[in-house]
């Protein structure tokens, strides 16, 4: 069965497996303590470090392992806003970051902080203007991904890091999902990272903190991980993620341009293959083995459910797969559909019998799901009023985008259809309907009872 989500997390790398059981047995005692079994632990603590931090591009007392890369976010803002609260409390971020980080800003702000958020485009990347527009004399720390975990694409690291320096503001890289491809260009301050996303084992993060930078740790700490990451460390983890992270470095440049081309064949032919399709992300700068498209007038959790019953397992940032029924963040910031959400991930060793298996099956699966929706072409109908309202209170994604889809027929070119709406996801999706289909969105109105959405027809 061809698993196709290794953004969330890859399969353990043959590496990784070695060095993990080898470590087991070499591994387990104190690294701190002075006898044998504990100098042999130190020794292979020490290498580990070396190779992660030859990877990170930094100096091995640069960095430190953490119980997790969401540990490692939430200990790398508190840190570096704690060590530069005598210049302000303003954090800046990208509206597309991920979640843990988000949560450590909504955290920051809770205790008195200020949150400034970077818009994105359409792509989903931020501009270097865009932060320099957000920094301001207070602003203590900014943090932007080097990749985005939804839609692949890659951001301006080098170039919103030398805005940062102008300004004498430390940059916050999480680079959780491009550090196994690569490491992260430019004048960076502090780098997180998670095991996890390259084929290492879960439970281990990495924290860097260039030298210089101001950090003040914000728990009790001890004298392990350079008091940033109290408590004893997994060893035979941490050993198996350093030896897996230098195993697929050695490995990137070959498996990203082979893996560039399936996606690229992917990006090609689902526009093609699939009616009423989005694909999303920059189409260049992005990482190599990543695609997100979102498909009209389907229900996304039914989706990636009939993919699972055929043979794949893919993700999604669907809202139609959360149980809040809201747009994903990332989604909802580059004002793209989303709807039938669907995230392919390919991980080392895709190959193209299993990727053109894909497409076979996709196309299937989508009209499926539509004909269980009800959705077909809808009736060539004479224009039966110039302005029309549909009532869609108490319908989920994507029966309201359905709804105006079938009534925008009934109003003649120019005409407007207004979609009543108690669903959070049609603010999003029924503008990107109509970028797609080439109608104008008026605007929104609240009512007592939902959001009003207006619609003008052009073709």
């Amino acid at each position: 069965m061809p698993y196709f989500d290794t953004a969330s997390a890859a399969p353990l790398h043959p590496v990784a497996r070695q060095a993990l059981q080898a470590s087991l047995d070499e591994g387990w005692a104190d690294p701190a303590r002075l006898y044998r079994e504990g100098r042999r632990a130190r020794l292979l603590l020490d290498a580990a470090r070396e190779a992660a931090a030859e990877a990170v591009g930094c100096r091995p007392d640069e960095l430190v392992f953490t119980p997790s890369g969401t540990h490692a976010v939430h200990t790398g803002v508190a840190g570096a806003l704690a060590g530069r609260r005598r210049v302000g409390a303003h954090l800046v971020v990208s509206a597309v970051e991920h979640s843990s980080v988000l949560h450590a800003a909504e955290a920051h702000e809770a205790a008195g902080g200020t949150v400034a958020r970077v818009p994105v485009d359409r792509a989903g990347a931020v501009s270097a203007s865009g932060y320099a527009s957000a920094l301001d004399a207070s602003t203590a720390l900014a943090c932007l991904q080097s990749a985005n975990h939804e839609v692949g694409t890659v951001q301006p690291v080098a170039e919103v890091a030398e805005v940062c320096a102008a300004a004498g503001v430390p940059l916050l890289v999480d680079a959780a999902q491009s550090l196994g491809w690569g490491p992260v260009e430019g004048g960076w301050s502090v780098l997180t990272a998670s095991a996890h996303k390259w084929g290492g084992p879960a439970g281990v993060g990495l924290l860097a903190v260039r030298k210089g930078v101001r950090f003040s740790p914000q728990f009790p700490s001890d004298e392990r991980e350079s008091g940033r990451s109290p408590g004893f460390v997994n060893l035979p983890a941490v050993v198996a993620a350093a030896a897996s992270l230098r195993a697929v470095r050695a490995e990137a440049e070959a498996e990203a341009a082979r893996l560039r081309t399936l996606v690229d064949r992917i990006r090609r032919r689902v526009a093609r293959l699939v009616p009423d399709v989005e694909v999303v992300g920059d189409p260049e700068r992005r990482l190599p083995h990543l695609v997100t498209f979102s498909c009209l007038y389907v229900d996304g959790e039914t989706l990636l459910h009939e993919l699972d019953r055929a043979g794949y397992s893919v993700s999604s940032g669907s809202s139609c797969t959360s149980s809040t029924l809201t747009p994903s963040h990332v989604l909802r910031a580059m004002g793209v559909l989303s709807e039938g959400n669907v995230r392919v991930s390919l991980p080392p060793g895709t190959t193209a019998q299993e990727v053109n298996g894909f497409l076979e099956v996709l196309p299937g699966v989508v009209a499926g799901v539509r004909a269980t929706l009800g959705v077909g072409a809808p009736p060539a109908e004479a224009p039966v009023s110039d302005a029309l309202e549909i009532d869609a209170l108490g319908l989920r994604c994507p029966q309201p985008v359905i709804e105006l889809a079938r009534a925008i027929g009934t109003v003649p070119v120019g005409g407007t259809v207004t979609v009543l709406s108690d669903d959070e996801v049609a603010r999003l999706d029924i503008p990107a309907w109509c970028t797609m289909r080439g109608h104008t969105y008026v605007g929104e109105a609240p009512r007592p009872a939902g959001v009003a959405y207006t619609v003008r027809r052009r073709v």
